[in-house]
């Protein structure tokens, strides 16, 4: 591995870092796709596909902290069946455990959790989300904390981070993981999509110059946004952020992206002065361990 020695090298190598690899792939690929079948022997399914950081380039290593998200399409019979009846919600998602249960009797830990059922595997966690065709398009899924639907669409997620990241001359996705990195090292406070929606909003437009421009730019700019609803970008109205929920959660917020600021114009301006070590010092500890340590 070549050492990093500049402020330049370190980001692109804590970007590496930051990937899965083509092993983790072919693992990744051959336990959702047997996951699917095993819903789809026992139940209606009318599509299903990858959703989630995984099929939006932003999943994150490593792998065994990592939720790869299935979506399956069910048939409504099953919406009428358990729409306000037959536990709701709730009792949709104890449908899909029972079969689930069924394909993988062994594994210690399969799960009802909040609009997805979980299978935590040795390696990494599978959440499977069971969801029907909305009418005027998109998709409802069920939200098991208030027994609702949540009008939602994956799909149009993935192309718009993709439409972004094109705009962004490839910069976007990589950025984004860097700001998990971020998160993560801090105690993963943030939900994963909702870094991703706060990235999307507040660099619309913005061009990203370089990568420690561009940290501490979305540092700075989510400090407001975080106290405000963020919307979910597909157009459904819904509050990606609304599990922050109280004044304190949201100064919390607001507080967790100011240090990172302080953080990262340390760091660059110990950079611009020239003090490489103390800014690679600076990254590290505001990155965290993936991020390398100077030479």
């Amino acid at each position: 591995m070549v050492m990093a020695t500049t402020i330049h090298s370190a980001l692109q190598q804590f970007r590496s870092n930051l990937e899965i690899t083509d092993l983790q792939e072919t693992t990744v690929s051959t336990r959702q796709q047997s996951v699917r079948a095993a819903v789809a022997r026992d139940l209606a399914v009318l599509d299903s596909f990858l959703t989630g950081s995984y099929s939006r380039n932003t999943l994150i290593a490593p792998l065994k902290d990592a939720d790869i998200d299935i979506f399956v399409i069910l048939d409504p019979q099953y919406y009428w069946h358990y729409n306000g009846q037959n536990g709701g919600q709730r009792g949709l998602l104890d449908l899909v455990k029972s079969v689930l249960r069924k394909t993988y009797p062994s594994t210690p830990d399969i799960s009802r959790n909040g609009q997805a059922v979980t299978i935590r595997f040795t390696d990494f966690d599978v959440d499977v989300v069971p969801g029907f065709n909305r009418e005027g398009g998109g998709y409802l899924i069920p939200n098991t904390i208030g027994q609702t639907w949540i009008e939602t669409d994956p799909k149009k997620h993935v192309v718009i981070m993709a439409d972004s990241n094109r705009w962004h001359e490839g910069n976007l996705v990589p950025l984004v993981k860097m700001l998990k990195g971020w998160n993560r090292s801090k105690g993963s406070f943030f939900q994963s999509f909702h870094l991703e929606v706060m990235a999307l909003y507040v660099l619309t437009n913005v061009r990203i110059s370089d990568f420690p421009s561009g940290l501490r730019y979305v540092f700075d700019k989510c400090r407001e946004y975080v106290t405000q609803k963020n919307l979910d970008p597909a157009g459904y109205g819904g509050d990606v952020a609304s599990y922050i929920n109280t004044q304190v959660k949201i100064k919390e917020a607001a507080n967790r992206f100011q240090a990172a600021l302080e953080k990262a114009l340390q760091a660059e301006d110990h950079a611009r002065r020239g003090y490489v070590t103390s800014a690679f010092d600076a990254w590290r500890a505001l990155l965290g361990d993936y991020f390398p340590a100077y030479g």
